[in-house]
């Protein structure tokens, strides 16, 4: 197969190997995938620019103005209603194009991890020690998903089709749960379909689940005195933080061998002559069910509870997020997969080799081969991520379904540098086309055939059970904006 090779200049970076390979059959045979491909790659330079700066942007949850608005202006400029601020978070917005049904909704993120700065090169070179990085290549995400957005838009417009596509997006997914908070405010109601991808070193499109999660900070509040000259004076809120964790970690042995428990001490005390007089304790609980969750969070309160009476402290509690379990929808699972095998998977040049070849020698463990990254991974059910997203609300209330695409080297773990090397050069960006063209083609598809969203209604109707009533784990609270300040 023959491989064009393109270069571009952006923000004074050379970046190799736009193009892909050339067109797989199977799109030249269907008008409208081929439209889709086509459009795609007519503002495939935009895209990859918009990428390329929210890369550099690298903004922590809640905080993402810059990285908002780059998605706002490309979508406002392609004749999209805009909303901003969205169930109460300054950089949550809709972007809406069309009118009537189906209404087809496409997830965008942006956010940034705390402390992964990193250069575009393979080997470790933080820009700036210290800083936030595109560790899960969300810069990639919300450029993808608002191509996609786009390009649907282009091809209800020229065939002058009634429906709607409305871009969401997502802040803070990293920690701040946005996500829940649109589905409790009812943002997901109207919609029939939702769909979204992730950047991954594998392209896969198999439904799967993964763990629901409550986030939790537990603050203790004593008395402080000198250590040493009036201790009994004092009462220990770091003592209190620690009576729990002791609590917690027993009741490890009495609680379902697949939920996790994890804490840090976030704050106790500032010297050691000092009764402390606060501290505090962030909690994670998960299981693969959030009704067992739940029963397992309400646990460790009882734990958090039983430390403050123990050491005559006092407590309170913040929920800072909480989320349900992804629960797949096979027919928009095989949907979204067929698209992805018609799309093909990321083919490396000479160079992209090259990088990889060298990123991979930073793994401490035995990296896939390379050629990984040109494969689809066959369809399979049943599959299950033993982590949390907070997309797994949206999947409760609305069919979903989701994809990843290889814009990390084969073996790349998540949330680490080399996943931020590849978040701004040619890798990373042809998996972000193929992850923008999927999402359209798809759409394009539940467009054309309504029969499918009936039927994946049905799915999740039959998968929730009758008189299911969706309650967010987060209660009333408001979002947490300034969760990641300060790092």
């Amino acid at each position: 197969m023959k491989k064009i090779i393109a270069l571009c200049i952006l923000n004074g970076m050379l970046i190799t190997g736009f193009a892909q390979t050339e067109i797989n059959p199977k799109i030249k045979s269907d008008k409208d995938k081929l439209f889709i491909s086509a459009e795609v790659d007519r503002k495939a330079s935009t895209y990859k620019a918009a990428a390329r700066n929210i890369w550099g942007y690298a903004e922590l949850g809640y905080q993402e103005i810059k990285s908002s608005e780059e998605l706002l202006t490309m979508l406002k400029n392609e004749g999209f209603a805009i909303e901003r601020g969205v169930s109460g978070m300054p950089t949550a917005f809709t972007a809406t194009y069309g009118s009537g049904g189906p209404i087809i909704g496409i997830l965008a993120e942006f956010d940034a991890l705390p402390g992964l700065s990193q250069d575009s090169v393979p080997y470790r070179k933080p820009i700036a020690d210290g800083r936030p990085g595109q560790g899960c290549g969300h810069n990639l995400f919300g450029v993808a998903s608002s191509a996609a957005a786009i390009t649907l838009k282009e091809w209800l417009s020229k065939n002058k089709k009634s429906g709607t596509v409305r871009l969401i997006g997502t802040p803070a997914e990293e920690g701040g749960g946005a996500k829940v908070y649109m589905v409790r405010d009812g943002l997901f109601k109207d919609v029939d379909a939702v769909l979204h991808w992730h950047p991954s070193s594998t392209n896969d499109a198999s439904p799967e689940s993964c763990m629901a999660i409550k986030q939790t900070l537990f603050r203790f509040y004593g008395r402080s005195a000198h250590a040493a000259a009036a201790p009994e004076k004092g009462r220990s809120a770091l003592d209190a933080v620690e009576s729990m964790n002791y609590m917690v970690n027993m009741m490890r042995e009495h609680i379902p061998s697949d939920a996790r428990i994890h804490y840090v001490i976030t704050k106790g005390g500032l010297a050691a002559n000092v009764v402390p007089d606060f501290a505090e304790v962030e909690y994670m609980v998960r299981h693969p069910d959030a009704k067992q969750l739940a029963e397992i969070w309400d646990r460790v309160v009882k734990c958090a509870d039983g430390a403050a009476t123990g050491t005559e402290t006092s407590m309170k509690y913040e929920v800072i997020s909480g989320s349900y379990n992804l629960l797949p929808n096979e027919t928009l699972a095989r949907l979204m997969y067929n698209n992805l095998k018609t799309v093909g998977g990321v083919n490396y040049n000479a160079e992209e080799i090259e990088f990889a070849k060298k990123l991979q020698t930073s793994f401490t463990f035995r990296a896939p081969e390379i050629q990984e990254a040109s494969i689809v991974q066959p369809f399979k059910t049943g599959g299950f991520f033993p982590a949390s997203t907070d997309v797994g609300d949206i999947t409760w209330v609305v069919p979903t379904a989701g994809l990843g695409t290889a814009t990390w080297v084969a073996g790349t773990p998540p949330h680490s540098w080399q996943a931020v090397a590849t978040g701004s050069m040619s890798i990373g960006y042809k998996a972000m086309i193929n992850a923008a063209k999927t999402i359209a083609m798809t759409g394009v598809d539940l467009f054309n055939n309504p029969s499918i969203l009936e039927k994946a209604k049905k799915e999740l109707n039959e998968k929730t059970g009758a008189g299911f009533q969706y309650k967010s784990l987060i209660g009333d609270r408001k979002p947490p904006l300034d969760f990641r300040k300060g790092l």
